[in-house]
């Protein structure tokens, strides 16, 4: 079975290797043009060894279409003349007509218990509504949006501190393993999978820089979910406002501790976000209910990422310190 693979990043990589790695008959590797990422231009993304040089390694020839969709990139797919196309984590809404180009279909690697969390961000909506599993299916891919019969489907516990890069680093195996028992059982005959119930149906759309914003009014567990589900991307951010100081944006990448403060009556709205220090260089933030949560990382504009203690060191907290949006007056 000629098999092309179709897919960008670190959660598709493991699959590739395994298919590489199994012997099986890869024609080509569909993946996205070469941006540039990393530290160059302080990017957060996951990087990895890269799908065009693992190719390269292989011996597999590449094409890197700006849209797989245009006739140009369709006219590219079909010169492979694939069986069957493996996709995972592509990052193109695929048209009808691309589709259809193999006889075997397309199978989707999608990291969620489908049919939770279609669209592009699954890892990072598991953990933001709180879930305690998740897991990877294997799809059909047709014109809905992660619609598809599920070919196959395992699911794994959330750990409580993971963010979604850790968390989709594990799920990455998973679906290489599931991929490669389905493609060994396309290569015996049809496939049957399970429809989704459309009842059950919840969507995971495509995160935005601005999604990072933390809102400190939020109740403490769903604060310290938020900064799991945005990393590595958009990265959960606010901003440090100091009395007579421009503000100054953070990104906030690890909390420790949340605290349950027995006052005689619960801080004012106006009270969340103030910061303050506990034993000398343990940095809080008020939240509802008289609760207050440690940050232990955190990254200002321009600047590396840094422990709570080394922030403190050149940037003390005064009366009126606070984190927050961008415009707000600071409490005095």
């Amino acid at each position: 079975m000629r098999i092309v693979m179709m897919g960008t990043g670190t959660f598709a990589e493991p699959t590739f290797e395994a298919l590489i790695a199994a012997k099986e008959t890869i024609v080509g590797l569909v993946t996205q043009p070469e941006r540039e990422v990393g530290r160059k231009t302080g990017a957060s993304r996951q990087t990895g060894k890269g799908m065009a040089a693992i190719a390269a390694e292989a011996g597999i020839p590449v094409i890197q279409p700006a849209s797989i969709n245009t006739p140009e990139g369709l006219s590219q797919l079909k010169a492979f003349a694939p069986d069957i196309v493996v996709v995972a984590a592509y990052g193109q809404i695929l048209k009808p007509d691309v589709i259809a180009t193999p006889p075997h279909g397309m199978i989707n690697v999608h990291a969620s218990l489908l049919p939770k969390y279609r669209g592009a961000a699954p890892v990072a909506y598991a953990i933001l509504k709180g879930e305690s599993r998740t897991g990877v299916t294997i799809i059909r891919i047709t014109p809905g949006l992660d619609s598809g019969d599920m070919l196959a489907q395992e699911a794994l516990d959330i750990l409580p501190t993971e963010t979604a890069g850790e968390l989709e680093a594990r799920l990455a195996p998973l679906g290489a393993k599931l991929c490669l028992d389905v493609v060994q059982r396309m290569k015996l005959g049809p496939v049957t999978g399970a429809k989704q119930n459309p009842a059950l149906v919840t969507k995971a759309p495509k995160l935005t820089k601005e999604m990072g914003l933390i809102d400190w009014s939020k109740p403490a567990e769903e604060i310290a979910r938020h900064v799991r589900a945005m990393q590595p991307f958009p990265t959960a951010y606010t901003f440090f406002h100091r009395p007579g100081k421009e503000s100054l944006r953070v990104i906030v990448n690890r909390f420790g501790e949340i605290r349950i403060f027995r006052l005689e009556k619960p801080w004012s709205s106006e009270k969340y976000g103030c910061v303050f220090k506990l034993e000398g260089s343990r940095l809080f933030v008020c939240l509802r209910e008289s609760q207050a949560i440690e940050v232990l990382e955190l990254q200002p504009a321009g600047k590396k990422r840094m422990t709570a203690e080394e922030f403190l060191r050149g940037h003390p907290i005064a009366d009126g310190c606070r984190f927050g949006p961008e415009k707000i007056d600071p409490v005095v």
